[in-house]
């Protein structure tokens, strides 16, 4: 008879999914620089967190070489408007909304 093995699964944070990491920030024009993990689209809403940031937005503006995107594949550098300052290291998480059961 084989041996069933426990698999332990750690809960993830509900609603939370890291998708990258703040590289660069900009202060006179307020934009941060985010090196992605997965896609990112404008309308999504992020969570930033860092030693001395926790903050939540709505993606409003978003450019990839100096050109205005909707759409941003994973692996791309791409600078955000951000409501705050950010710092380098903070990472950046995607608020999936969930719908009531």
């Amino acid at each position: 008879m084989r041996k069933v093995k426990k698999v332990s699964r750690r809960p993830k944070k509900e609603g939370e999914r890291e998708i990258g990491i703040i590289t660069h920030y900009f202060g006179k024009i307020s934009v941060g620089v985010i090196k992605l993990k997965k896609p990112l689209k404008i309308g999504e809403r992020i969570h930033i967190k860092g030693a001395h940031d926790d903050f939540v937005q709505t993606i409003t503006s978003m450019q990839l070489n100096h050109k205005g995107i909707s759409y941003a594949p994973k692996g791309a550098e791409v600078g955000i408007k951000v409501i705050q300052k950010v710092h380098p290291n903070d990472r950046v998480y995607k608020v999936e909304e969930r719908l009531p059961q």
